[in-house]
C-alpha cells in the first residue's frame, strides 16, 4: 500500500473507543515506529475531545449525469482494508458489493470482487434478516435461526442482486480526524444484473433509505453518528461533490425542510404532492395537482421521471413556450426528446433562454423546491439539448426527482426528525477534503 503526504496526514491520528464501534491505527508497519510517540502524545488530547467533538464522516462523491449517468463513492472494507466504489442509492436500504463466493454471475469492475472472510456470513437469527427480506422481492424467507440469511434486490430499471448478508469492517474517518473501524452488515453478492450505463463500473451498491438495514442507521445504533445524510453533486459543468453522514454540516439557517410522509407503498424519501409550476404556468389547476402524483427524492436515478399526466403536461408547457424557435431532432437517441438550432449548442447558458424554471410548490410547508434548466437538459455529442426529465410511467407511480435535478444543492435527509430539507450551496468545497482512501 503506497501512501501520499496528504494520506500520511491523514492517518496520522489517535487511538480511541467509540461505542460500539472499533477504533484502530491503519498505518503500514514499516511507519509505526516513527508515529508510535506523536500518537502517544495525542492520544489523551483527542480522547477529551472525542465527546463533545463532531461525529460525522465526509465521503467524495465522483461522476457526473452525462455522459457516465452515474455518481458513486469510494469505502474501505474489510481487514486488511481494500478499496471499493459504490453506487450511492436513497431508494434502496441494502449496501452490498459483488461478491466471489464464488461468483455465479458477476460483471466487470474497477477492484476484485470482494472476497469474503471465513465465518462472516450472517445467519437468520440476526436482527437485520428479517427486515432485509421482506424488503426483497424473492421468495426468500428463514425456516431455522441457523440458516444463512439470503437477499434477493430488484430495482427499478430490473436490474438486481442474489446473495446473503455477510459482516465485515468498514473504516471510517470522522471529520474530527479519528479513524474509526466498525463492524457492518451489507450483502455479499454472488448473481446479478445491474444496469450501470457510462464508462466507470462500481463494485457494488450503497444503500441510503431510511430502513434499519442502511449503514447510516446501523452506524447510529452503534452511537457512531446521528441517521442524517446530506449529498450534494455539483452543477456548472463540474464533477462529482461531497457526501457525509451525521448532522455536524448541516447548515442551520438556510435550509429549506419538508416533512417525510407515510405511505403504505413507499418505503423511500417521499414528500407527498406539490403543485407543479412551468415558468409561471401550473401544470395541473390549483388544487387538482394530485392528479399529477406524489413525489420522491432519490439519488439512484440518473434523470428526474415523471408519471404519464405530469409527463404530458410538462411537455405540453415546454413546445408552448418554445413555439418552433428549436426543432424536435428524432435522429438523436440520446435520450427521448432532443432539440437542435440554427448551430451546435456548447453548453446549458447557450438554450436557457429557451426554457423556463420548473417549481415544486409543497403548500402543507410552505417551501419551493426550483429547478433551473440545467436541473432537466443536457448538451449532447451532437451539439443538441435533450431532456433530461423521462416518462417514468413504466417505472415508478410516482414522480422521481433524480441527480439530474439535484445539481447545486446540498440535499439532507434527516431520518431522525423524518424531514428532508435542501439548499444551494458550493458543492465542490469538500474536494480537497483529507479522506480516507487507499491506492
Amino acid at each position: 500500500m503506497k501512501m501520499s503526504v496528504i494520506q500520511k496526514l491523514c492517518f496520522l491520528l489517535a487511538v480511541v473507543s467509540l461505542g460500539a464501534a472499533d477504533v484502530y491505527p491503519i498505518y503500514p508497519k514499516n511507519e509505526q515506529s516513527q508515529i508510535s510517540s506523536l500518537v502517544e502524545q495525542d492520544i489523551q488530547r483527542i480522547g477529551r475531545r472525542l465527546q463533545a467533538a463532531e461525529k460525522t464522516t465526509v465521503f467524495k462523491v465522483q461522476g457526473n449525469v452525462f455522459p457516465d449517468g452515474i455518481y458513486y463513492m469510494s469505502a474501505v472494507i474489510g481487514n486488511p482494508p481494500k478499496e471499493y466504489y459504490l453506487d450511492i442509492d436513497t431508494g434502496s436500504d441494502l449496501t452490498w458489493l459483488q461478491c466471489d463466493a464464488p461468483c455465479r454471475r458477476c460483471g466487470e469492475t474497477p477492484h476484485q470482487w470482494y472476497k469474503p472472510q471465513p465465518r462472516s456470513g450472517v445467519s437468520c437469527e440476526h436482527p437485520l434478516c428479517e427486515p432485509v427480506q421482506k424488503a426483497s422481492r424473492g421468495n426468500y424467507e428463514c425456516k431455522s435461526s441457523s440458516e444463512q440469511c439470503d437477499y434477493d434486490i430488484r430495482y427499478a430499471d430490473r436490474g438486481f442482486s442474489l446473495g446473503f448478508l455477510i459482516r465485515d469492517s468498514f473504516w471510517v474517518r470522522l471529520t474530527n480526524g479519528t479513524i474509526i473501524r466498525t463492524g457492518s452488515v451489507f450483502g455479499c453478492g454472488y448473481y446479478q444484473y445491474v444496469s450501470l450505463e457510462g464508462t466507470q463500473a462500481t463494485d457494488g451498491v450503497l444503500g441510503l433509505s431510511n430502513g434499519i438495514a442502511s449503514l447510516p442507521s446501523q452506524w447510529q445504533r452503534q452511537g457512531l453518528i446521528n441517521n442524517v445524510i446530506g449529498i450534494c453533486i455539483a452543477g456548472g459543468g463540474k464533477k462529482g461533490g461531497y457526501m457525509f453522514f451525521g448532522d455536524d454540516h448541516v447548515p442551520t439557517s438556510s435550509m429549506t425542510w419538508v416533512p417525510l410522509l407515510c405511505e403504505p407503498k413507499v418505503r423511500y424519501y417521499y414528500v407527498g404532492v406539490a403543485q407543479m409550476i412551468f415558468g409561471r404556468k401550473l401544470l395541473a389547476k390549483d388544487g387538482d395537482e394530485t392528479s399529477l402524483g406524489g413525489i420522491i427524492f432519490d439519488s439512484g436515478s440518473s434523470y428526474t421521471l415523471f408519471t404519464e399526466k405530469a409527463y404530458g403536461a410538462l411537455f405540453s408547457a415546454i413546445k408552448e413556450t418554445l413555439g418552433g424557435q428549436l426543432v424536435q431532432d428524432p435522429s438523436d437517441i440520446t435520450l427521448p426528446l432532443c432539440w437542435r438550432g440554427e448551430k451546435r449548442f456548447r453548453s446549458i447558458a447557450d438554450v436557457t433562454s429557451y426554457f423556463k424554471p420548473l417549481t415544486f410548490n409543497f403548500k402543507n410547508a410552505n417551501a419551493k423546491f426550483e429547478i433551473t434548466p440545467e436541473g432537466y437538459l443536457i448538451i449532447n455529442t451532437k451539439g443538441n439539448v435533450c431532456l433530461g426529465i423521462l416518462d417514468g410511467t413504466y417505472i415508478s407511480p410516482y414522480n422521481v426527482i433524480g441527480d439530474i435535478s439535484l445539481q447545486g444543492y446540498l440535499v439532507v435527509h434527516d431520518n431522525g426528525k423524518k424531514r428532508i430539507g435542501w439548499t444551494r450551496t458550493d458543492c465542490m468545497k469538500f474536494s480537497k477534503f483529507c479522506i480516507l482512501s487507499f491506492s
